[in-house]
């Protein structure tokens, strides 16, 4: 799969996670309750092992795709710098099927069920092509932490 630049918005605008721990690369639709985010596997990646994206790297790229979900409304402006907190509270459904490789590009699908405030219930899913490798139904929370 090819991405084209013009066309992805930077994950960076989006999350506060930069490396290591960054696992998305680009948001390819956002609304206010769905994302797509894209990812490509490195060989460097600190959940890579064998040559495989484990699956906590896989439950960390959900978690990630998913927050961008709320976090938009907190990275609404990339000029103000804002500092959030975010965790998952919940893993209420998870199904990995099968591990992707280095150098895969996966593509990571969320939808909102439900939301209270700043915690929200995703259905989520992540596939390398039309092969689903993970779906889950998780929790988030996510809160601006004040300075």
């Amino acid at each position: 799969m090819e991405l084209k630049d013009e066309s992805l918005i930077n994950i960076h605008d989006f999350l506060p996670h930069r490396e290591p721990m960054l696992m998305t690369d680009y948001i390819l639709e956002l609304t206010e309750d769905k994302v797509i985010t894209s990812f490509k596997i490195t060989q460097d990646n600190i959940f890579v092992s064998d040559n495989k994206f484990i699956e906590a790297g896989l439950i960390e790229n959900l978690a990630q795709t998913c927050s961008s979900i709320l976090g938009q409304s907190f990275f609404q402006n990339p000029n103000v710098e804002t500092k959030v907190i975010g965790f998952i509270t919940n893993i209420k459904k998870i199904e990995i099927f099968t591990l992707p490789k280095v150098d895969d590009i996966i593509i990571s699908k969320a939808s909102l069920i439900s939301q209270f405030e700043n915690i929200c219930n995703i259905f989520c899913e992540t596939f390398l092509n039309d092969e689903i490798l993970i779906r889950a139904e998780i929790n988030l929370f996510i809160q601006e932490v004040k300075q």
